[in-house]
């Protein structure tokens, strides 16, 4: 608990202090000044980050590769500003990627569905028509 004691010497008006809690044995124990998080607090933080975030799945094209990549992801334009960051493997070959195709799901589950989906259908032909109708 926290107490406010006024102490008006050397100009100070007031101050805030930690009270002191002592055991039966007799020694003191600090309560911290601020409110301590609760420890399965993460767990709420994880839930409303998982069940709160839109989930896309996407397509985007390079023209120098002329090839389409299929991915998901909760932050589509920050994922792409990763996909153009320069780094090694098959996204890092062209720094031309555009997003090209978007589709939202309330749950990741269903975007990974999806996104299987159509990286199943292994066609050029079919992204393509997904791309300009909507399919």
């Amino acid at each position: 608990m926290l107490y406010l004691h006024s102490v008006l010497r050397m100009g100070r008006v007031a101050q805030l202090v930690q009270s002191t809690w002592f055991t039966p044995r007799g020694s003191g124990v600090r309560i911290p000044s601020r409110p301590q998080r609760n420890p399965k607090a993460w767990l709420w933080d994880f839930f409303l980050k998982l069940f709160s975030v839109k989930h896309s799945v996407y397509i985007l094209y390079s023209a120098t590769l002329d090839a389409y990549y299929v991915g998901c992801s909760g932050d589509v334009p920050k994922r792409l500003e990763k996909h153009l960051y320069n780094h090694k493997g098959f996204m890092g070959r062209a720094k031309d990627w555009e997003l090209k195709y978007t589709e939202e799901f309330d749950l990741r589950a269903d975007a990974l569905k999806r996104e299987l989906q159509i990286k199943k259908w292994k066609s050029r032909p079919m992204l393509e028509k997904l791309i300009k109708s909507d399919l």
